[in-house]
């Protein structure tokens, strides 16, 4: 107060939270959105129904996709859904375990706090756990080659075991693995890279899922533009063209005038030619496919059907590169650049029937290719080409680093053992942190017993007792409780997904745990009169 006049520091609309009450806040905040995403875990996850405002619906246990589709308000919440979102991003899986992670961080810290240990020694604490974690995951990890298929097979298996589309697992793994194999491109010394945009997920209402398959090639949302055209065409030889195939117009307005009929027909025949010249041009290149970025005349269509060509219109630029790629051909401005090398190659190109899609297949060594998957209803569809993609990462990044883990809760029963052993080396306060780093660990093999319907405490405690004993690859088998040699039963994941999902879940604790002031600015809503 000065000479009885209130100070007034904060906006009326600023609610501000101090102290621990901010600490818990935020410790609530995590947990509830890990337990939001907790029971999709593993093999035998839940699957959870999403209804947007508008009546659309979701079924997914994709942690991702449910933490995007949540509407979340808290701040330090959407910290959390950030890490979901990030780990989609860098390695396509692991998102329900990395929030998990973070949840199980929170909730040790806060039983820290409970105890005065400040937030600074436990951010320092998880740092030195992180750091100790990420050197036990690369002695743990497992070397794997390019022509490791099998293998390979089994990491795309573990990234959609559990999904709702289970059933066609074992197919789809091939064709993903295949996929990923095809667009890997050398990068010298037995290093491959893999570009995800190379790899395109294309879905289509009808048949089974049993039917999806993988095309050496590109399938474009369009169909022929004329019903006169083949619908099906061998040995394509595709034209990709950027611009329109009509009349070009005048760049200045200009008038013609006509004055006899003879002048009428003489001006309809020469426009006429030129758009049958277009045709011509482009039955002189050997082209009997083409691909046109914008629109096609009417004449030209008509002189390309009879010419026997398969023409499409209006397709998009993405669809256009992508096809470049997958068919090895060069996009051109105009039909007389047109030649054998600016041309794609395949062995068919057709139009599904009773569909609004061109398959052009058969490339000889494409650079791109499509993944066509097909199922009964979209929502289906939905979630397969959710696991496709999941899949399709995990195989990218095991094939880029060369490097893989076991599952099954093996990992980290390892470094909760490994980690409590350091922990002891360490000592003072920064103990109790790395302490409860490690304990933290303990939420994912506890949380895929629960969600196999065993019992929590008795899977914990033996797994690490078989860990103890030197079974440093030993996991739960979800289906029968066992303890089992994980390497052997096939459940394995890129080194990738938990190394990334160590880091962010854990850089994400140690921010959210050193926060002991909120202050939420409210638009349009009056709050509390604010410090004084």
């Amino acid at each position: 107060m000065l000479a009885g006049q209130p100070i007034i520091i904060l906006r009326e609309n600023v609610e501000r939270t101090r102290g621990f009450e901010a600490q818990r806040s935020n410790i609530m905040a995590a947990k509830a959105i890990a337990a939001a995403v907790r029971t999709t875990l593993g093999p035998r996850g839940m699957d959870k129904m999403l209804v947007s405002s508008s009546g659309d619906v979701v079924i997914t246990n994709d942690g991702a996709t449910i933490l995007h589709e949540m509407s979340v308000q808290h701040p330090g919440a959407k910290l959390v859904v950030e890490v979901a979102e990030t780990q989609d991003d860098e390695v396509g899986d692991g998102t329900t375990t990395a929030t998990v992670l973070v949840g199980s961080l929170m909730e040790e810290a806060e039983r820290l706090l409970a105890q005065n240990v400040h937030p600074t020694v436990i951010a320092n604490g998880y740092q030195l756990g992180m750091e100790k974690a990420l050197a036990v995951l690369d002695d743990l990890a497992i070397t794997i080659g390019f022509e490791d298929r099998e293998n390979l097979i089994k990491i795309a298996d573990t990234a959609m075991t559990g999904k709702s589309i289970e059933a066609v697992k074992e197919k789809v793994s091939n064709i993903v693995v295949d996929a990923v194999r095809q667009v890997a491109t050398g990068a010298g010394a037995g290093a491959y890279t893999v570009d995800e945009d190379d790899i395109k997920i294309k879905t289509q209402v009808g048949d089974t899922m049993h039917d999806a398959e993988l095309i050496r090639g590109v399938v474009i949302d369009k169909k022929r533009v004329f019903e006169q055209m083949p619908d099906a065409v061998t040995d394509a030889r595709v034209a990709l063209l950027a611009q329109p195939l009509e009349v070009t117009k005048t760049q200045v307005k200009s008038k013609i005038k006509i004055t006899s009929s003879d002048q009428m027909k003489a001006f309809t025949e020469q426009e006429r030619e030129s758009l049958k010249k277009i045709a011509d041009q482009i039955a002189a290149s050997g082209a009997n496919v083409v691909l046109c970025q914008k629109g096609i005349a009417d004449a030209v269509q008509y002189y390309l059907a009879k010419s026997g060509i398969y023409a499409i219109e209006d397709v998009k630029e993405e669809d256009m590169k992508f096809a470049a790629r997958a068919l090895c051909g060069t996009i051109v401005n105009k039909p007389e650049e047109l030649n054998a090398t600016t041309l794609g190659h395949a062995e068919a190109a057709e139009e599904l029937p009773d569909t609004e899609l061109t398959v052009i297949s058969g490339c000889d060594n494409p650079k791109a290719v499509t993944i066509l998957l097909r199922g009964t209803s979209q929502l289906l569809l939905d979630e397969l080409e959710r696991a496709v993609y999941d899949a399709a990462r995990v195989v990218q990044d095991a094939i880029e680093d060369g490097r893989f883990v076991v599952g099954g809760g093996s990992v980290e029963t390892e470094l909760q053992l490994r980690i409590r052993d350091y922990a002891a080396t360490v000592g003072g306060r920064a103990q109790l942190a790395i302490e409860a780093f490690a304990n933290a660990f303990e939420v994912i093999p506890r949380t895929l017993a629960e969600n196999s319907g065993f019992d929590t405490i008795d899977k914990a405690v033996a797994l690490r007792k078989a860990h103890a004993d030197g079974a440093k690859y030993a996991g739960l088998n979800v289906y029968t409780g066992a303890i089992v040699d994980m390497r052997e039963a096939g459940v394995i994941e890129p080194e990738r997904v938990k190394t990334q999902a160590i880091k962010s879940a854990t850089e994400t604790a140690m921010l959210l745990v050193r926060v002991d002031d909120m202050m939420v600015t409210q638009a349009g809503k009056p709050g509390m009169p604010g410090a004084q």
